[in-house]
């Protein structure tokens, strides 16, 4: 259980990276990437399974999980204030 819940938050982080650099601007430090990283794991599994796409395994779970800290990461800069 705590492995699981471990291995969660490292990938949650990996993809909070990866969507930082993947978004324009870079996002919003690499703290605040990997906490929205996290959220975006959440996300990217709910809209995987809503979609009907079945994700399996390590690099499964880093796509799914990419694409939903993306998607987080998209709708938070909707509301960080332009300088």
């Amino acid at each position: 259980m705590l492995l699981s819940i471990i291995i969660f938050v490292l990938i949650g982080c990996l993809a909070g990276f990866l969507a930082g650099k993947i978004m324009r601007g870079g996002g919003f430090g690499f703290l605040i990437n990997a906490l929205l990283g996290i959220v975006g794991g959440l996300v990217g599994g709910w809209l995987f399974g809503v979609l009907g796409i079945k994700v399996g395994g390590l690099i499964g779970s880093i796509i799914a999980a990419v694409v939903g800290a993306c998607l987080v990461l998209w709708i938070a800069s909707l509301f960080k204030k332009k300088r």
